[in-house]
């Protein structure tokens, strides 16, 4: 039964988009959130009784003259900054805890959506995947600052309220109404500054991608001399990026400047109304006092608020990006059947990418050479084997052991078809635990065995420290060659039952090219009167080598996504001249 392509898929159970994401931060951070939001306001009471304490020691110490008054009242000021210094402290404590174990929550989450075996069905490419997992994480972080924040600012302008109405109605009224005045003035502009900061912080990751891109596929850019038109496709994305964030800083600088002035200038009219009263008598000098102080203090908590929406805009277009991963439905599908006893590999009237209508099989126990005329083809075949390509991206069917991939467990058909892809990496370690990486449990014989056969024992024999040589970050300490056989020793030790090799051997010469296709025939198919496998191997090299076509029981020629010739590499090479040009240039 075919299968049409199609985009799209499942919806993914993720946490509901970018404001889910923001309000599970909060939920799952409240305890700490809580606490430390309560002290920041505790220290914010006390930040606003400071000039409330001086008002009260001037008028009730200093101008009636009374020692005893001033003693108390000074030490009644150094309790206040002590309780005011501890909340401080302890409230961020708190609160910069949160942030940072809600960032790495983040971290892990989105690394494990990325590196789940189902995959993630996203547009974003490897280098915006890294910006969001990095940055994204630690902005959308900021929820857990902003909010208490807010709240003890919004306590300091309500207690300064409260305490300029106790002093004076009409000035108690004029922080009281002017505050919300300018926090709805600001509400207006939150939106264009949502949109503007969402739309830098996309510019950014896109140069993020191409510099990522950029720096992994140096070498072959160099060998094909396209170095200048990466850069200069590096520079576009990287303009845009810079005229993005210029134009949210710009909205921002705007925004936070007109509010800062605002509010100065509401904390001006409070103090030159309170000096006005006092000249008339209405309030006394201590009162002043605290007034002055009063109006001087809140352009901090209103300046606060004022910087707050740029946060919070900044943190909400983080988590709208965090959910493009979270939020993705899986690419395939988790299977449940069983992997049959006889892993047969058939594909049957298969469109994907370059390829139309491709019938391919493969039986347990055949080595099958695949020569594709365009490269595309060999890239399109190898990927659609590897397992992470959606049912509904291709067209016609993929069957093991006459089951669509798709329906068998995924562990065991990623365990049954392995596909060792043209470019491999390597981790940083060593090469033996590159080598058994997927296959820890293998023995010392088992190992030696795929290293012969990948012709990797060189490698290994040459260099004092043997399997224990230490390998750097994508195996850049190894020769391309030596990175070559080290990843193929890697996927035959697997012993999968069908092996994909994609050009496994364009890094080496031709001797070793010779000897690593004998060595993959006997390890995996038991020829030359080698004992064969304890289980019936199947292996198809995708390849334009006429060593590794030599040894293959058949070969299919692929041109325009198709099979057109099939036959043995002898038979080929004598009656057909494009497959001599091809494979005996």
């Amino acid at each position: 039964m075919g299968r049409t392509s199609a985009r799209g898929g499942g919806a993914a159970s993720g946490p509901g988009g970018g404001a889910g994401i923001l309000r599970r931060t909060v939920a799952r951070n409240r305890g700490r959130l809580t606490i430390g939001t309560a002290l920041l306001a505790v220290h914010q009471i006390a930040e606003t009784m400071v000039p409330v304490a001086i008002g009260i020691i001037v008028g009730r110490a200093i101008s009636t003259g009374d020692t005893r008054a001033l003693v108390v009242s000074v030490l009644g000021l150094a309790a206040l900054f002590l309780v005011l210094t501890a909340a401080w402290r302890m409230g961020a404590r708190f609160i910069v805890f949160a942030m940072q174990n809600e960032a790495h929550l983040l971290r892990v989450e989105v690394a494990g959506r990325i590196l789940h075996p189902r995959g993630v069905r996203t547009d974003l490419r490897s280098g915006e995947l890294l910006t969001v997992s990095t940055s994204d994480a630690d902005r959308e972080a900021w929820i857990l600052d902003v909010i208490p924040r807010i709240v003890a600012a919004l306590v300091a302008a309500v207690a300064s309220a409260v305490t300029l109405l106790v002093i004076d109605v009409p000035l108690g009224l004029a922080v009281l109404i002017g505050t919300p005045l300018i926090l709805g003035l600001m509400q207006l502009a939150a939106p264009l500054i949502t949109r503007r900061a969402t739309a830098a912080q996309a510019a950014t990751a896109r140069a993020s991608g191409s510099a990522t891109d950029l720096v992994s596929g140096l070498r072959p850019l160099r060998g094909l001399g396209a170095e200048r038109a990466a850069a200069t496709r590096y520079r576009g994305a990287s303009g845009e990026a810079l005229r993005s964030t210029l134009h949210a800083a710009k909205a921002t600088g705007i925004f936070v400047g007109t509010s800062v002035t605002v509010s100065a200038l509401l904390a001006v009219g409070v103090a030159g109304v309170a000096g006005w009263f006092a000249l008339q008598g209405r309030i006394t000098i201590g009162e002043l006092i605290t007034v002055v102080g009063l109006s001087q203090f809140i352009i901090e908590p209103l300046g606060t608020l004022a910087r707050m929406p740029g946060f919070l805009a900044t943190a909400r277009a983080s988590a709208d990006r965090l959910a493009l991963v979270l939020d993705a439905a899986p690419m395939v599908p988790a299977g449940s059947q069983a992997l049959p006893p006889r892993v047969t590999l058939e594909l049957t009237d298969v469109s994907y990418r370059s390829l139309r209508g491709l019938d391919l099989h493969a039986h347990p126990g055949e080595l099958v050479g695949v020569l594709a005329h365009r490269p595309q083809d060999a890239e399109a075949l190898a990927h659609l084997l590897s397992g992470h390509v959606a049912p509904d991206d291709h067209g016609g069917t993929v069957t093991v052991g006459g089951v669509h991939l798709a329906d068998i467990d995924l562990a065991q058909a990623r365990g049954a078809v392995l596909v060792e892809p043209h470019n491999s990496d390597l981790f940083a370690g060593t090469v033996g635990s590159n080598v058994v990486a997927g296959s820890p449990d293998a023995d010392h014989t088992e190992v030696r065995r795929a290293l012969t056969a990948s012709a990797a024992v060189d490698v290994v024999d040459a260099h004092p420290d043997g399997l224990d040589l230490p390998v750097t970050d994508r195996g850049a300490s190894l020769s391309g060659g030596q990175r070559q056989r080290v990843a193929l020793a890697r996927a035959l030790l697997s012993q999968a039952p069908v092996l994909v090799l994609h050009d496994p051997t364009t890094a080496v010469d031709a001797v070793t090219e010779q000897a690593i296709a004998e060595g993959i025939s006997r390890l995996r198919h038991g020829v030359n009167g080698h004992e064969a496998p304890e289980r019936v191997h199947t292996t198809v090299l995708i390849t334009s080598s006429p060593a590794l076509l030599a040894v293959a029981d058949r070969v299919l020629v692929l041109d325009e996504g198709r099979v057109v010739r099939e036959g043995t590499h002898t038979d080929l090479a004598t009656a057909d001249e494009n497959y001599r040009k091809v494979v005996l240039r």
